[in-house]
């Protein structure tokens, strides 16, 4: 798992664009859904409880909230998150991971839930 000075570092990095899409929505994945997910002990949480973790993370950073809000949005896109009438919810194979409270990188997570039982 990167830590704030080494995504910084990457940031000043050329990238194409797909590799800063991968790149934000590990981040936001990594830094601030998995974690406020761990926090509040269930598979959903509102845009409210969101917005104040990640305010604190770019607080904390540096980093512009128009990026992370970049990585949220290609969350949603890439069906990891699921949004229902205001409640953004985790995808379902992820639910085992949060009952445990198992860290679970972005990798892990895209590939868990790519799989075909």
């Amino acid at each position: 798992m990167l830590d704030n000075q080494q995504y910084r570092q990457r940031e000043d990095q050329d990238k194409g664009k797909h590799a800063s899409s991968t790149e934000n929505r590990r981040m936001v994945w990594e830094k601030v859904v998995w974690p406020l997910v761990l926090e509040v002990n269930k598979p959903f949480f509102t845009l409210k409880e969101y917005h104040a973790r990640r305010d604190e993370f770019c607080q904390i950073t540096g980093i512009p909230a128009s990026k992370v809000a970049g990585g949220f949005v290609s969350l949603l896109i890439k069906g990891i998150i699921v949004r229902d009438k205001g409640i953004y919810s985790i995808h379902y194979r992820l639910i085992p991971y949060m009952r445990k409270k198992a860290p679970l990188e972005y990798g892990q997570a895209i590939r868990e839930i790519s799989t075909k039982r």
